[in-house]
């Protein structure tokens, strides 16, 4: 775990975990010198110089200097955000405003009333008569009425798996007409699945999928969500023969350098090398590729169709790795890094947090419910703007958080209005656009289960977790899902609108 904002002097290898501050659980690379433009920096958290209090180490090592501490840190700030206490609701706001309406219309008549009857009556009488009055405008039995008719509420909808821990955000919950999300896990499986084998022309080829699965099925290492997708994926596509079939000779672990992994397996008449990893690092050791069983020099043309199908994979939301394999390799016993190259590039597999089967009619309800659905991700344009296609949330128009740092409160208010998908943010800037949508009278919800949902959910109106998320995420919400499912907040919302009262509208 890293104690404090640091700025790297010496790196090798180092990559760390930002899912707190990002929600994303890939790993980033840090360097001692920048490998990202002006351009490509999205948010603070891109830095790849600097190393924020909070996150973790995965692998790799450096030396570093203390530049923040404490209170002073990234981590610090979002932190702040959350002591600084729930501003009020516009449900606590409203009943404030009838408070403050009777208290005035009793300010105004007690006097009116005393005077009035002191010319015809004792002054005593007067006074009593006034005073009475003043306790009959008085909302004595209002908390009474509001904690049996929100109680009743709250033990309705935990029949719907909706548990209230706060009462006041009920009316808030039913009267919500902005529902801030984020997309990984509530719109998605939060699962990684193969999704396509390609050979290097973009065509399906089941040769690609059983040299991903040999490589995946016999590494020894820590299998990752990668290899567990692809060793699903292939079991379903009946491979299950080759467990039997091959034996793992030898292995090349993966490093981040390399960027890949190699596997050296034989079915008893030949060995074979395979390797999968990064599309830009296994072109650099191929030399050859293999298409439909025809082995042909590379090209630069080959190259070029090899990048621009992986660029449209990307586009279409994928996450791509590239496998390539070597047959002449009989005379050698003791694999190393040096044999990894001269190798024949076979195709690509592509990976997809795929969107979950209810989402996309989910959000349809909640929008015929007069709920908007405002996507904020910290993941980046590519791959959101296919989720939430998929899902049926209008993604013409996406706002990186570089562009939201550049705007005033003003210009962020009207860029809300017609604008509804939000990448690459941090925690703070979830919380300023939970902000400015309260403070353009909209009852704001927002729904999140990581630390860095931690702030917007301190700063909406209703906030809205999981059972399964982390600590902070719960004791920062009003409202606790027993299922990660949109459709069971919708059941708590029309819940609500069945059973209880109507406060927004005395108001």
């Amino acid at each position: 775990m890293i104690p404090a904002d640091l700025r790297v002097l010496e790196a090798k290898d180092l990559y760390v975990g930002q899912s707190s501050l990002t929600g994303e659980s890939d790993a980033v690379r840090k360097n001692v010198n920048t490998e990202i433009s002006e351009e490509d920096l999205d948010s603070l958290s891109d830095l790849d110089t600097i190393c924020f209090m909070g996150t973790n180490v995965i692998s790799g090592s450096a030396k570093c200097v203390v530049i923040k501490t404490a209170d002073d840190t990234y981590f610090g700030k979002v932190a702040h955000t959350i002591t600084v206490g729930k501003p009020k609701s516009a449900f606590q706001l409203g009943i404030e405003n009838i408070s403050k309406l009777l208290i005035r219309f009793m300010l105004i008549l007690t006097p009116i009333v005393f005077i009035l009857n002191a010319w015809k009556h004792s002054p005593i009488t007067a006074f009593t008569f006034a005073v009475a009055i003043a306790i009959c405008i008085t909302p004595l039995l209002l908390p009474v009425i509001l904690s049996s008719s929100l109680s009743k509420g709250a033990v309705k909808m935990s029949k719907k798996k909706t548990i209230v821990k706060q009462l006041d955000s009920i009316q808030n919950f039913g009267s919500m007409n902005i529902l801030c999300t984020d997309k990984t896990g509530t719109l998605t499986e939060d699962k990684i699945v193969l999704e396509k084998y390609l050979d290097i022309h973009g065509n399906e080829d089941l040769r690609v999928l059983k040299h991903a699965f040999l490589n995946s099925y016999f590494q020894t290492g820590l299998r990752g969500n990668i290899d567990e997708a692809v060793v699903a994926r292939a079991l379903q596509n009946g491979m299950n023969d080759y467990v039997n079939k091959y034996k793992l000779v030898d292995e090349i672990p993966f490093d981040f350098s390399r960027r890949r992994l190699s596997v050296i397996v034989t079915d008893g008449s030949k060995k074979q090398l395979i390797t999968k990893g990064a599309v830009e690092e296994i072109l650099s050791i191929c030399s050859m590729v293999d298409f439909q069983g025809q082995i042909s020099p590379i090209t630069k043309q080959i190259k070029e169709n090899v990048k621009q199908i992986s660029k449209n994979l990307n586009k279409d939301g994928l996450r791509v790795i590239a496998v390539c394999q070597k047959n002449d390799i009989e005379d050698i016993s003791d694999f190393g890094v040096e044999h990894e190259k001269n190798m024949i590039l076979l195709g690509f597999i592509g990976f997809l947090d795929p969107p979950k089967e209810s989402a996309k009619s989910a959000i349809e309800k909640l929008n015929h419910a007069g709920i908007r659905v405002v996507v904020l991700t910290g993941d980046n344009l590519e791959v959101t703007k296919c989720i939430c296609g998929k899902v049926g949330i209008n993604s013409k128009r996406i706002i990186s958080g570089n562009e939201i740092e550049k705007l005033s409160d003003i210009a962020l208010t009207r860029l809300l209005k017609k604008t509804n998908i939000f990448v690459k943010l941090s925690p703070i800037q979830k919380a300023r656009i939970v902000r400015v949508l309260k403070e353009s009278r909209n009852i704001v919800g927002y729904m999140g289960d990581g630390i860095n949902d931690a702030p917007p959910l301190t700063n909406s109106d209703v906030g809205i977790s999981v059972d399964t998320a982390v600590d902070i995420s719960k004791e920062s919400a009003d409202i606790i899902l027993l299922e990660k499912d949109l459709h069971v907040l919708l059941d708590g919302v029309t819940e609500r609108k069945k059973n209880i009262w109507k406060f927004d509208e005395i108001y």
